[in-house]
């Protein structure tokens, strides 16, 4: 199994998407490459993310990328929806350097690439959020989403 982390707004409905994908094994809502290794404190600049493990049998980084285009806004910088500021930024993390090649040849492939502002960087920190954002939506379905819910739903199994 292999691991890449997804930010795309709040990470409330990216991860109830992502973890309807094809090849996703686990997710889990957490925080990409702030500057502490805690929850506590004030904001230190990092990213809400998804931690995705998938199987490289089955799904690839960069269709992985073709599910999170899906779902983001990649011309929006610091927003998604009504969520604004940096840490509702996109981007795209991993400690593998190929993840990152991928994720980057994904983008300059597109005839958009010069207007995409989604970073890809690799992971320097990761923290897991509070369990009350893992799995946020299939608890409280009537919380704030930026995601319609038939996105969200479109690739569910059963």
């Amino acid at each position: 199994m292999e691991v890449v982390y997804f930010a795309g707004g709040c990470l409330w409905g990216v991860q109830a998407f992502i973890k309807t994908l094809p090849g996703v094994i686990f997710t889990e809502a957490g925080r990409a490459n702030g500057t502490s290794h805690t929850l506590d404190g004030d904001y230190d600049g990092y990213a809400e993310c998804v931690k995705t493990e998938y199987d490289p049998e089955v799904v690839t980084v960069t269709r992985l990328m073709e599910y999170y285009f899906e779902i983001i806004d990649p011309y929006s910088l610091n927003q998604q929806g009504a969520d604004v500021g940096e840490k509702y930024r996109t981007g795209v993390y991993s400690e593998n350097p190929h993840h990152l090649e991928e994720a980057k040849d994904f983008i300059s492939k597109r005839n958009d690439s010069d207007l995409i502002v989604v970073e890809v960087l690799p992971l320097i920190t990761y923290v897991r959020s509070a369990e009350e954002h893992q799995d946020r939506l299939t608890r409280c379905p009537e919380d704030y989403c930026h995601i319609p819910e038939e996105i969200i739903k479109k690739y569910k199994k059963g």
